[in-house]
């Protein structure tokens, strides 16, 4: 199975691309366009999503992306239990704005993973792009917890990470991705609009 995922499925901008990358390519719209629309089914779409990416990262040398896959498919398992249960009396969660102590915990957890992905990809690993990659890995997985706990300000997370992603894909000649990551940005665009609709419904400024 992993042979034939990376096994040529087309050719994108004189690049060979693989199974992997196409059907992460096509699975990866789907799941954003479902989060945008806080369905459930996100969740379990996701996972299958970021095995797929899973091996793209790991045959491109991008070690750190490679193992954050791992953890998404914790968290994914966990945002698909907590939409469901993780409201008040295990009730389903509602859209809401984010804390200034989570802030605090997210910027102080954002700064000390990127420290030390950096630090480790460098010195232990060999990634061309310890920095990038370390730093994308921190925000993605800031952004992700962020959106299993349904809060507005994930989006601008992974509005930051899409930034920076794009490019690096591209740079590592992952063209299909990287297009992937620009309509990405766009759906997160939509999602931050969609979200924040949806919170001032709940709290009244909006009909619901």
């Amino acid at each position: 199975m992993i042979d034939w995922l990376n096994s040529p499925a087309l050719v994108a901008f004189g690049v060979p691309t693989s199974w992997a990358e196409v059907l992460g390519f096509l699975t990866g719209l789907v799941n954003v366009g479902l989060l945008v629309r806080r369905h459930i089914l996100n969740w379990p779409l996701g996972i299958l999503n970021v095995l797929l990416l899973m091996v793209v990262f790991w045959s491109a040398g991008l070690y750190a992306d490679a193992t954050l896959q791992i953890v998404y498919v914790i968290l994914g398992f966990y945002g698909w239990w907590a939409w469901l249960y993780g409201g008040q009396n295990r009730s389903a969660l509602e859209v809401r704005s984010t804390t200034r102590p989570e802030w605090i915990g997210l910027i102080v957890a954002g700064v000390l993973l990127t420290a030390g992905l950096w630090l480790f990809l460098d010195r232990l690993t060999g990634s061309t792009v310890p920095l990038a990659d370390g730093l994308t890995t921190a925000l993605s997985l800031l952004a992700t917890y962020g959106q299993t706990r349904k809060l507005v300000e994930s989006w601008w997370i992974w509005i930051a990470a899409d930034l920076i992603y794009i490019p690096l894909y591209a740079y590592k000649d992952l063209w299909l991705t990287a297009i992937l990551y620009v309509a990405f940005l766009l759906l997160c665009v939509l999602g931050l609009r969609s979200w924040r609709v949806a919170l001032r419904a709940r709290h009244g400024a909006v009909p619901a």
